[in-house]
């Protein structure tokens, strides 16, 4: 079969000198030093995509702090505010106790079950797309790219000696890289404060030592990271490169160089149609390694240090479009499709690959060709990680759906358990701890429910002594009040043991009970 070319279109195609410096052939000793990745500017739909979630995950990172959430008068207005002062943790309408973290750790398992799915889904797309050592990684290169210029730029700079304009692009670069890293560390200490009045804080040297420190260490991990080491982050410090194998299978959409269709390789598809040669669709341009942020050609298979990027992809297919063939060289696809039509390519496996068994006369790929369905993606697997996935994320709603924001906690004094008046009644007492968990004042009925004759009296309060007293609690607060109840001497033979502290607020009708114990003297009983 003669594969149909497009020879103008060919000669168009440039051949870059890219190497790939971080593959697994290649990948450097532990302590050699790091071999440099210039990565040259991508065009496509991956690389527009990747901008749109770089734009979205920076804006919420760096605006959050300064969204305004009104909660009335008594409770702070900033929408998002982990309030380490008076422990409490403010998402728009949810706040969030101590005694709830809970619902923290259901959001971690959420993750984590989600960070599976997403794997086990389309391989590696938080690395590639969300990752916050991607997402500034980018953000990096715009300023490299912008002050030094693309890759062949880039590498012609680094190997000039030094220069008045070298030493000024460079200190423009890493003046700028500066700036966004102390933008980095403070946006995040805004989330921990009122974002105001901690900047004007911060600008006037009137903050909190620990801001300044915080904002110091971000910084510097966000100058390191993203501007010095880059991909070296991806390779060896995140554990999650040897973990994601576990979760893939041979359905998961990866990042793949079909092969069955690019090999053999040849820069010199006319003269080796001519010679009668076997001739692949990959013209080993190095497009996709140059575009490579990890420094990995895609076409040595999978790598731990792929991120699934998709920026090959993008390379390759627009080489693929000046070449008049099919996209798709290097694509997104699963290890089922990808063993179906190696299979073709290879006669069942019994040949070496010819890519003209699956092409027809017009050097187009055949209907034979398996491509990727979506449905293949609605499969057991993917089904269990979102039904745990989504039970969790269920329980955690109900449980804050129906959750009481009225709390009562009893202590009863241990020393002594009980007092013996001179009338023979018998007093306890007790520590009544009343949480008001709204951000508004509340007045708490605190009554006696069971010890028939009993009576209380709260300490502190213009109350007469009775069986119930109304407690007044500012809001978002923990009100301790002691309380003294004293059973008559002839109603001792007919006290139980158990009794109940009932908390109710009439405006809301929430209420909440206490199971507690009253002691007497064993011979009373």
């Amino acid at each position: 079969m003669t594969l149909v070319t497009n020879n103008a279109a060919s000669n168009d195609v440039e051949r870059l000198d890219a190497e790939a410096v971080n593959s697994a052939g290649k990948r450097q000793s532990l302590y050699a030093a790091r071999k440099k990745i210039f990565p040259k500017r991508a065009s496509g739909q991956f690389r527009r995509f990747k901008w749109l979630i770089m734009l979205v995950t920076l804006g919420i990172y760096y605006l959050t702090p300064w969204i305004r959430w009104d909660r009335g008068p008594y409770a702070p207005d900033q929408a998002v505010l982990v309030d380490l002062a008076n422990r409490r943790f403010y998402f728009f309408f949810i706040e969030i106790w101590p005694q709830e973290f809970f619902y923290v750790a259901g959001l971690l398992v959420m993750a984590g079950i989600g960070l599976f799915l997403i794997t086990s889904t389309v391989g590696r797309a938080w690395c590639g797309y969300t990752c916050p050592q991607t997402v500034w990684v980018d953000l990096f290169l715009v300023v490299e790219r912008a002050i030094e210029g693309d890759r062949n730029a880039r590498i012609k700079l680094d190997g000039a000696p030094m220069s008045v304009n070298k030493l000024g692009k460079r200190f423009s670069k890493h003046l700028i890289w500066l700036l966004i890293a102390v933008a980095t560390g403070g946006a995040w200490v805004f989330y921990f404060a009122d974002a105001p009045a901690l900047l004007i804080d911060l600008v006037t040297g009137k903050a909190a030592p620990v801001a300044y420190i915080t904002i110091a260490v971000l910084t510097a991990t966000t100058y390191v990271f993203g501007g010095l080491m880059r991909e070296q982050v991806c390779t060896y410090m995140c554990p999650w490169p040897r973990i994601q194998a576990a979760m893939l299978d041979e359905n998961s959409l990866t990042v793949t160089y079909n092969d069955w269709r690019g090999e053999p390789r040849t820069r010199h598809a006319k003269k080796a149609a001519a010679a009668g040669q076997t001739v692949g669709d990959c013209v080993d341009c190095n497009a996709c390694v140059a575009v490579c942020p990890m420094g990995i050609d895609i076409r040595d298979g999978q790598q731990l240090e792929c991120i699934t990027c998709a920026l090959c992809i993008d390379a390759c297919d627009g080489v693929m479009e000046k070449l008049g063939r099919d996209r798709g060289l290097i694509s997104y696809a699963t290890l089922s499709d990808y063993n179906a039509n190696m299979a073709l390519a290879t006669s069942g496996g019994t040949d070496a690959i010819n890519p003209d068994r699956v092409r027809n006369e017009n050097g187009r790929l055949t209907d034979k060709v398996a491509h990727f369905r979506w449905k293949k993606i609605f499969r057991p697997r993917t089904f269990v990680y979102f039904g745990a996935w989504s039970l969790v994320g269920l329980a955690m709603l109900y449980a804050l759906l129906t959750r009481d924001r009225l709390e009562v906690n009893v202590l009863h004094d241990r020393n002594p358990q009980y007092v013996l008046l001179s009338d023979g009644s018998v007093r306890n007492g007790y520590t009544v701890k009343l949480l008001n968990m709204i951000p508004e004042p509340r007045v708490i009925v605190l009554s006696l429910d069971g010890l028939p004759g009993a009576t209380m009296n709260v300490v502190g309060l213009d109350q007469a002594e009775g069986r119930s007293a109304s407690v007044p609690v500012e809001p978002d607060r923990l009100r301790e009040v002691r309380i003294f109840v004293t059973l008559p001497a002839d109603r001792l033979d007919e006290a139980g043991e158990r009794f109940s502290f009932v908390v109710e607020d009439k405006a809301s009708f929430e209420s909440d009970v206490y199971r507690a114990s009253f002691n007497i003297p064993e011979a009373s009983r």
